[in-house]
């Protein structure tokens, strides 16, 4: 009696030549069980931070019903093909993963390795279950909403909370400079440099964005949308002549913090249909960092204070000597460049200044 072929492994359309059947197949298992418990950990640890952080009950729920499906896929077949000891990638780790600036990057470095262990189960579990690839993805997509309400939902809270607004001015000691009026209470930081060479500028956009994480401060880049992706920045601050708001959320994903700056009531009509998070408004006096442009004016300010529905930041050649009549006229929040970029005392100047505001000026 003729012995009957072994029935095709599920692997062996797509692995011929690559590895026996039998070691293909443990081989599947075994990316299949470390993928499970990557995307279980981490949205168990995005999971403890809307229980105890946010205390929002609905989302807890929501991510502890997605970590206990996987939990159900987890089957002990996948279990018994681990090994630990002969895995390479138990050695292997990276800088970044040794430090996180704040919540935000916790939660970003969390949700990105649920999504890419997700994307991994999808395409190697159409080897294993169709079922089970196709629950993948579609728990994929759930956790692409999550990020961008979960770190939308941080960014916009801290923008809120916001009421001094740093933009930066080019100047050697730039970091540190920076750094001072952290200190100083400063929780938005804008990045602002139009001249020097794009490596300079990812190098310093790099090291600001670090800075202000570590003092749970915002960091945007000022019109560059490239530069603020590649360093992973909170968003970017567009002028008049920059690209639609639309197109720049489509590029930074829909958690970025997207401004405009306006100068008059048309243009502020103009960036809330796009959908501008905030607004710059000014500038309220002449100012060198906007030379041949003309002042809006205190009446700007005034109409801003009756019309916005975004936050808005008053700017333009603010200090703590005008700042009394900006907040008169209805400011509640302002943008600094030169009162602090070219203070002597960094930390000083905007202690004055946050002091000041929340005093009511």
């Amino acid at each position: 009696m003729q012995a009957q072929s072994p029935s095709p492994s599920i692997t062996d359309a797509v692995l011929t030549n690559i590895a026996p059947p039998l070691q293909a197949d443990r081989a599947v298992y075994r990316i299949l069980d470390a993928n499970l418990d990557r995307a279980r950990e981490g949205l168990r640890i995005i999971e403890e931070w809307c229980r105890f952080g946010l205390n929002d009950a609905q989302r807890t729920d929501q991510i502890k019903h997605l970590r206990q499906t996987l939990a159900q896929w987890h089957a002990p077949t996948l279990r018994q093909a681990r090994d630990t000891p002969g895995d390479p990638g138990t050695a292997l780790t990276h800088p970044q993963e040794a430090m996180r600036g704040d919540v935000v990057d916790v939660l970003q470095a969390n949700l990105c390795r649920v999504q890419e262990a997700l994307r991994v189960l999808e395409e190697y579990g159409k080897l294993y279950r169709s079922d089970f690839a196709a629950a993948c993805k579609a728990m994929r997509y759930q956790v692409y909403t999550l990020e961008s309400d979960l770190l939308g939902g941080q960014r916009r809270q801290r923008l809120r909370q916001s009421f001094v607004y740093l933009v930066t001015s080019p100047q050697e000691n730039l970091v540190a400079t920076v750094e001072a009026a952290l200190k100083g209470g400063i929780t938005l930081v804008q990045y602002r440099d139009k001249n020097t060479e794009d490596d300079v500028r990812f190098q310093r956009a790099q090291q600001l964005r670090e800075i202000c994480h570590r003092y749970q401060a915002l960091f945007l880049v000022n019109d560059r949308v490239d530069l603020a992706l590649a360093v992973g920045a909170d968003g970017v601050h567009l002028g008049q002549t920059d690209m639609p708001v639309a197109v720049a959320r489509r590029l930074l994903g829909p958690q970025a913090i997207i401004g405009r700056s306006t100068t008059n009531p048309e243009e502020m009509r103009r960036a809330l249909e796009e959908g501008a998070d905030y607004l710059g408004v000014g500038p309220v006096y002449s100012t060198p960092t906007k030379p041949g442009k003309a002042a809006a004016g205190l009446d700007y300010v005034r109409y801003a204070a009756a019309h916005a529905p975004v936050p808005w930041f008053a700017i333009g050649g603010i200090d703590a000597d005008n700042l009394g009549e900006v907040r008169q006229a209805g400011a509640q929040r302002v943008a600094l460049v030169r009162a602090v970029m070219e203070a002597d005392n960094p930390t000083q100047s905007a202690q004055t200044i946050v002091a000041q505001l929340r005093a009511g000026g």
